[in-house]
């Protein structure tokens, strides 16, 4: 093998966020700019040369290119085996569980999330531990410190590896696996769900369902399982086709972004059960006719009725939910005597207390659920499990949330993102509301009072390592709360995010709209951090 040493400049901004590195396709376009990331990282791991590394994305622009690269650079470091999805295809929870399946020393996932493609888009680029989780923090530091002083990469001067034939090949005196990337994530939801009972209920003709998969890489996963497997009509999956672009949209499963499928449930002649789910897999959003399930109510749901899916008849070890996220589950981990716990935003903090077995079910306020059986978030995971739970339940969507507000009240929660163009301004801001912390205690706003008010800190109770400054919470005497954090998922200017929750007990005011329910928390939120005053935006860029 043929290996050269290329004298390079050290790049300044790659210092990875909360899932990755993401940046403009442009910005990782830049000569030796993913080499140079790639070697840093790849110094720092430090793999034996017998180690297993598995490799693919979410099929994104650069997605192909990117694969070639990080292959000659990691075959001139010394790795010698590779399992590779077939067109450098795999969907973020697949990934997981593939690294896990095969025990490979990690791997590369090529994904920005569900951030736009395309060649004026975002492209990412993260590395997961073996096990299937994100890279702990002091890994991707320790990246980010090694990107800075570096001077020269590795390559391997070989040709380029076709990606388009599943099988074992050898490359150059290199072992390379080119798998299928839906089947072994296909058996594993075969092992977890009741393949039979939804089958019977898909399959039937009465009821239908549409799944869209906006262009991303769950398509061919759905298609597979809900269609062919599970008996769903052809067409039940729409934009099924990954495309470099997502078709030019944004692949994000939310009542913004999403706003088509949400028109449609809201229709007469509506389906009986939509979702969607994200660019590389890991997110997704449930709906009912006329009806949007939030996060937070989902994975209380999902918790609530667990031991009705075959993969958790025996029960849940313990839950978790970010700190932003919807505390709704945090009133069914109480009911069922399990611990609950709170985590920073981010999938990798709930890695050490799944691999301690502390938990089962967690999630994220962001469309993310997941659980113990992989080690990321994952869509369609979450969508089996809800077609699961109604075809057991014999209920639609929007009468199992309502029994389950019915039986543990009612948290309306949104989230309201303010863009901010100037990223010094947002960071500004949460300066400015961290130093007024000490003062808010007692403060009243309006008929609202704060009771407590803090920069929320995790200690993980694995490792005992300590995360700061991860959001500002305040709670209010009447139980709500606000809760305020910068956005690490973009690749230009910040997002302030604001998250408004009320608990409400009383049945009958369980049918209010959620923004009315939630209006005096969110005139509390501008005035409390002086949102318009420092940033000169008169009303939220997005609710969700």
């Amino acid at each position: 093998m043929n290996v050269v040493t290329v004298a390079c400049t050290a790049f300044a901004d790659q210092r990875p966020g909360t899932a990755g590195l993401r940046k403009r396709v442009a910005v990782v376009r830049q000569p030796h700019y993913l080499e140079t990331f790639v070697q840093a990282l790849l110094d720092t791991v430090a793999l034996p040369h017998d180690a297993t590394l598995v490799l693919g994305g979410d099929g994104r622009y650069f997605n192909d290119e990117a694969i070639q690269v990080i292959l000659h650079v990691a075959a001139a470091n010394g790795v010698e085996r590779f399992v590779i999805g077939r067109h450098g295809w795999l969907s973020t929870p697949a990934a997981s569980h593939l690294i896990r399946l095969r025990d490979a020393a990690g791997g590369f996932i090529l994904t920005a999330s569900h951030n736009p493609g395309g060649p004026d888009g975002d492209f990412g680029i993260k590395f997961n531990v073996r096990g299937g989780g994100q890279a702990p923090e002091a890994l991707t530091e320790a990246i980010y410190r090694r990107s800075r002083e570096i001077t020269q990469y590795r390559i391997a001067l070989l040709p380029a590896l076709a990606l388009d034939r599943v099988g074992i090949q050898r490359w150059e005196g290199l072992h390379v696996e080119i798998v299928d990337p839906v089947t072994d994530y296909a058996a594993l939801m075969e092992s977890l769900f009741d393949f039979d009972r939804m089958r019977a209920l898909l399959s039937g003709g009465r009821f239908r369902m549409r799944f869209d998969a906006l262009h991303a890489i769950t398509g061919p996963y759905a298609q597979e399982i809900l269609e062919h497997r599970l008996g769903a009509p052809a067409g039940s999956v729409v934009n099924a086709a990954p495309r470099p672009d997502f078709g030019g949209g944004h692949p994000d499963p939310n009542p913004v972004d999403a706003a088509p499928l949400v028109a449609i449930m809201s229709r007469a002649d509506a389906p009986d059960f939509a979702a969607a789910s994200d660019g590389d897999g890991d997110r997704n959003m449930v709906l009912g006719r006329g009806f949007v399930v939030s996060p937070g109510d989902s994975l209380a749901v999902l918790a609530a009725n667990a031991t009705q899916i075959p993969g958790y008849a025996s029960g849940l070890a313990g839950v978790a939910r970010s700190m932003p996220t919807s505390r709704a589950v945090d009133h069914v981990a109480a009911h069922l005597g399990i611990p609950c716990y709170e985590t920073p935003t981010g999938w990798r903090y709930f890695f050490n207390l799944l691999e301690a077995g502390r938990i089962t079910l967690c999630g994220e306020e962001s469309f993310g659920t997941g659980s113990s059986h992989v080690r990321e978030k994952d869509g369609l995971w979450a969508v089996l499990f809800w077609l699961n739970l109604v075809a057991c339940r014999a209920q639609s969507v929007d009468e199992i949330v309502r029994a389950h507000w019915a039986a543990y009240g009612r948290d309306f929660f949104s989230r309201h993102d303010w863009y901010i163009e100037d990223a010094e301004v947002a960071a500004a801001l949460m300066e400015c509301l961290r130093g007024e912390l000490g003062t808010l205690p007692g403060r009243s706003f309006g008929r609202l009072t704060v009771e407590r008010a803090d920069d929320f800190s995790y200690t993980d109770p694995i490792d005992g390592s300590v995360t700061s400054r991860q959001g500002v919470r305040i709670a209010l005497t009447d139980g709500s709360r606000v809760v305020y954090r910068l956005s690490g998922t973009g690749t230009g200017g910040a997002t302030l995010r604001v998250y408004l929750e009320r608990h409400v007990a009383d049945t009958a005011q369980h049918g209010s709209d959620c923004q009315s329910a939630i209006a005096t928390l969110a005139a509390l939120s501008r005035d409390v951090a002086a949102i318009e005053q420092m940033t000169r935006l008169r009303q939220p860029t997005a609710v969700i």
